[in-house]
């Protein structure tokens, strides 16, 4: 298995992405040891960013993406959209969307990454970075290996005690296992030799050593972190907007069908009553499927 090498920002861009996510942090409300975890998606929400979800498998050639930014303009109002690839493990689409949050911020546009995708490229190792901290601060874990071990150093610590240490963090900040290595290793936790050792574990696993400490430590939450979830859809307030552009006769009858099923909703989960031909709704996925999203 590839390990992805540390690349190194200077100590000036380490602390404008330092500053960004704890000023980001504090003003959504997460203050000190507190994890964002599952409400990244209620983070959208309310700072007006829609998410579309929709699961997109590799090809077979290139790893399907992981998120995508996107702006529309209505009016002389900008628009800004998140697509979701539902179809990686969850934790991946946790720390996607901290990673799109990055571009948001900082404003570079229009964004379409690949979960394998960083090498060299300055704006996706900040933005990998941003993630990071935004998730799961560096002074916050510098104080919670301090607090357990009495040390800043795990160097002389057994490794069956580092699985069990990640796989705690794991569950509590939800960053995919990878993240926290790097994590360790970026406020100097772990040695270069612990770093690479503890990298090249395949964490999905099952069968193996922290798959099975993850299970026995939190079956529900490490289960869920480590399965795809699947799941078409967009948040409860798009949903609205579409019925109500149907209800101000902005779209048609076919339209409305067409947009619903796209989320996996019906006309008649809120009270109309309609029909679709199949071939119409294959139609309408195969458009989907061909555009912009891959």
């Amino acid at each position: 298995m590839k390990m992805n090498h540390l690349v190194a920002l200077n100590e000036v861009q380490l602390g404008e992405i330092r500053k960004l996510a704890e000023e980001k942090r504090r003003f959504l409300g997460f203050i000190g040891e507190t994890p964002i975890a599952n409400d990244i998606f209620t983070i959208l929400d309310n700072i007006g960013i829609s998410l579309l979800e929709y699961p997109i498998r590799s090809d077979g050639k290139r790893s399907a993406f992981s998120a995508a930014l996107m702006y529309s303009t209505e009016g002389n109002k900008e628009l800004a959209f998140i697509g979701l690839n539902t179809a990686d493990y969850f934790d991946n689409q946790i720390f996607a969307l901290a990673h799109e949050l990055y571009h948001f911020y900082t404003k570079t546009g229009s964004h379409f990454s690949r979960s394998s995708e960083e090498g060299d490229n300055l704006i996706e190792i900040k933005a990998n970075r941003f993630a990071a901290e935004f998730l799961l601060p560096e002074n916050t874990l510098k104080n919670i290996v301090l607090t357990e071990f009495k040390t800043t150093s795990l160097e002389n610590k057994q490794f069956k005690t580092l699985l069990r240490f990640i796989a705690r963090l794991h569950c509590t900040w939800w960053l995919p296992y990878r993240s926290l290595v790097r994590r360790l290793k970026e406020i100097n936790g772990i040695s270069d030799e612990q770093y690479s050792k503890l990298y090249m574990i395949d964490e999905r696993d099952q069968a193996g050593e922290y798959w099975r400490t993850g299970m026995a430590i939190n079956e529900e939450v490490f289960s869920k972190l480590n399965k795809p979830t699947n799941n078409i859809g967009t948040s409860p307030k798009n949903i609205e907007i579409i019925i109500r552009n149907f209800e101000d006769h902005l779209i048609d009858e076919d339209n409305f069908m067409k947009t619903l099923a796209l989320f996996n909703k019906k006309p008649d989960d809120f009270g109309y009553e309609f029909e679709v031909s199949a071939e119409d709704i294959d139609e309408f996925e195969r458009y989907f499927n061909k555009g912009g999203w891959r």
